[in-house]
This record gives structure tokens, C-alpha cells and sequence, in this order.
């Protein structure tokens, strides 16, 4: 007979594997790029830091509690399988098609067959992209929202989301009784009651990883295979920069710096507060500056390593990074959110900065906390 207490460690292991290889592949493709993208691959290579970092941290205390780990290991199966389908139905496709012979009127093909022959024809990557593909792709940064009704809900409408999704869940476990023992085990073993805010952190860094791995399993592919491949890539249709040549994509960055914070607010390191003013600065305020910048900027400054910003660009950006500031962790731990975003801005390195924005600012506003012990935050 099997023993039922193996089945969450058995999850658990696996999860604890699953991103120790990702750590593997990213310290690979931060190797294998270095040279021709070194902002990519310093970038790549922090993120497999990060992915090591997570490994050891659900090895000693658990990413997820049971079942919501084996719930992920589901998931992983689920995206691995969707996404390398895709991946192998494009590899059958392109044999078929004879590149040399095919007209330049394809509108009569199929719109996988159309997609496919636009990324063979010339390469998808771009050193400046477009002011509406800039906007598709910061719509990613939308996901900020979802951070705040999983964990906050929205005031007199509806709790935090998270906290329905629990009471979700135990509603349908208990209706299906039979099932859940089957698959999972006594009904006991659910860890959460209704109510009860833990579950609302856990399902919340629950969602952040699903995020990562629904993102993360079709950047490998494009890396590693071919943008082509990629099914994420052909359903955005967005035009992918030189920074991401032999690099994982700004969303995987983002995601890989907000889990790290939220661990840091799990262990009681951060408040919650500054957790959130870090990460919503990282979603909004970068995405305010580069669009207001992109669409409205003028005048023009040379930021090191020679880049080239505009100050409309940095107006947005700090100016958003301290109105956020204000309504998360008041208006004196706003300035200093809003120094840092600026000087992650101003000051570029070659790793990126939607990467340190949600580390850095989280920690800066903790760090001046325990400093003035001001009270903090609104929220």
C-alpha cells in the first residue's frame, strides 16, 4: 500500500526540480549570449540566480502548501504539453512548406503557414520597436491589478481574490467529496479554512508562479528552438527586441523579482505595504515612463552606458512611482520609492531594471522603516 504522506513530498521534489532545471537552462542561455547580448545575459543569468534561490526555499518550506503543489506540478505537465504541441505542429508545417517557391501573396495560406513565413523572412528581433508594439507588450505590466485584487479585493465591492478562489475551492471539494479523496487524498488534508488570510498569501504567490511557469516554458522554446516555435510569441504577434536575442523576455525578469520580494514578505523581512509599493511601481511606473516617452517625449538626455532617455519619459516614471508611493506606504516612503525608480532609470545596468525595481524598492522602504520607524502606508 502506498504511504499517502509521500504524495506532497513526492509534489513538492518535483516543483524543487522543475526550477532547478530552469536555473540549469538560464545559466546556459546567459553563457551562450554573453558576447552578442551582455544585458540579456546578466539578466538571464540574476534570474538563475533567483530560480536557485526558489528551489532551496520550496525544498526547506514549500512554494506551496499540499495539494496547491501538486496542483502546480499539474500545471507545469499542462503547459509543457500545450506549448511543445504547438512547437512540434510548426516543425511539421515548415517541412511542407518550400520557402524558395512561395509567392509574395500569401493571403490565400493559412494563418499559421502566413505566421511561420514571416518569421523565416527576416529576423523577428528589432533594436527599436514600434510605439503600438511597445503598448501590446507593456500590457503585461497590467498584471500589477491582478496583484492587488488577489491580495487587497476591492474596497465595499468584493474581498481580495484569492480569498475567493479558497472559498471556491473548498465549495467544490466538499460537493465532490468522492473525487478529491481519490486524487488527493482525506478531505482533512486542505490546509485552508475560509476566512483565513494565509490562504490569501499562499494562493497569491500560488498565481505569481503560474504566471511564471504559463511564460517562462514558451520563452525556453523561443530561445532555445526558435521564435517561430514559440506560442506565445505567435499569439501576442509582438516584435521582439535585440535585448531579448539569446535572452529571456522583460516579463520573466518582472515576474522572477516580484516572487522573490513577496518570499521576502512571507518571512516577515518586508511589510506588505512596501511589497506592494515596489511591485506596482515595477508595473506601472517603468511601463508610464516608456510610453509617455516613446509617444510624448522631446527633449532628449544621455543616460550612461549611452542611452538615451527624454525627460517627459522620467517625469511619468517618478512622478507615477511617487503618486503610487503615496497611496501604498505615504508620501515620506513615496519619495524614497521614487528616488530609487529614478536611479535604476537614470543610472541603466546590465541587469534589468524590471528585475531590481521590485527587489530594491521593497527593500529601500523597509530598510528606511526599521531606520525612522515612521508609520507606514495607507493600505
Amino acid at each position: 500500500m502506498i504511504n499517502l504522506n509521500i504524495i506532497p513530498e513526492l509534489y513538492n521534489t518535483t516543483l524543487t526540480y522543475f526550477f532547478f532545471i530552469l536555473s540549469f537552462l538560464m545559466f546556459y542561455i546567459a553563457y551562450k549570449g554573453y558576447k552578442e547580448n551582455r544585458y540579456g545575459s546578466s539578466s538571464t543569468l540574476v534570474c538563475a540566480f533567483l530560480f536557485i534561490f526558489f528551489a532551496y526555499y520550496n525544498s526547506i518550506k514549500g512554494l506551496a502548501h499540499y495539494p496547491y503543489n501538486g496542483f502546480m506540478v499539474w500545471w507545469i505537465g499542462i503547459m509543457l504539453i500545450v506549448f511543445l504541441s504547438f512547437s512540434l505542429l510548426i516543425s511539421k508545417i515548415s517541412k511542407k512548406i518550400d520557402f524558395d517557391k512561395v509567392s509574395n501573396n500569401i493571403k490565400d495560406l493559412s494563418l499559421i503557414k502566413r505566421y511561420i513565413i514571416a518569421m523565416k523572412k527576416e529576423s523577428p528581433y528589432r533594436e527599436q520597436i514600434s510605439i503600438k508594439m511597445e503598448l501590446i507588450r507593456k500590457t503585461f505590466h497590467l498584471g500589477g491589478l491582478l496583484f492587488i485584487f488577489a491580495i487587497y479585493g476591492i474596497y465595499m465591492i468584493f474581498p481580495p481574490l484569492a480569498g475567493m478562489v479558497n472559498e471556491g475551492i473548498i465549495y467544490f471539494i466538499k460537493t465532490t467529496e468522492p473525487t478529491y479523496n481519490f486524487l488527493w487524498g482525506d478531505i482533512s488534508t486542505y490546509p485552508y479554512a475560509i476566512g483565513d488570510f494565509i490562504a490569501i498569501q499562499y494562493i497569491t504567490l500560488f498565481a505569481f508562479i503560474a504566471i511564471l511557469v504559463f511564460t517562462i516554458v514558451s520563452e525556453l522554446i523561443r530561445i532555445l528552438w526558435g521564435p517561430e516555435y514559440s506560442m506565445l510569441n505567435f499569439l501576442t504577434r509582438s516584435v521582439l527586441r535585440n535585448e531579448e536575442y539569446n535572452a529571456v523576455g522583460p516579463q520573466i525578469y518582472l515576474l522572477a523579482g516580484a516572487i522573490f520580494s513577496y518570499i521576502l514578505y512571507l518571512e516577515g523581512i518586508v511589510p506588505l505595504n512596501a511589497l506592494t509599493a515596489g511591485i506596482l511601481i515595477a508595473c506601472f511606473s517603468d511601463a508610464a515612463a516608456a510610453l509617455v516617452g516613446r509617444g510624448l517625449g522631446k527633449y532628449r538626455i544621455n543616460c550612461p552606458r549611452g542611452q538615451k532617455k527624454t525627460v517627459e519619459g522620467f517625469i511619468a516614471g517618478v512622478g507615477s512611482a511617487y503618486l503610487i508611493g503615496v497611496f501604498t506606504v505615504g508620501p515620506i516612503y513615496a519619495i524614497i520609492a521614487a528616488i530609487i525608480f529614478f536611479l535604476l532609470d537614470f543610472f541603466p545596468t546590465y541587469i534589468a531594471d524590471n528585475i531590481l525595481n521590485p527587489i530594491l524598492i521593497t527593500l529601500g522602504i523597509t530598510i528606511f522603516y526599521y531606520v525612522f520607524n515612521l508609520p507606514i502606508g495607507f493600505l
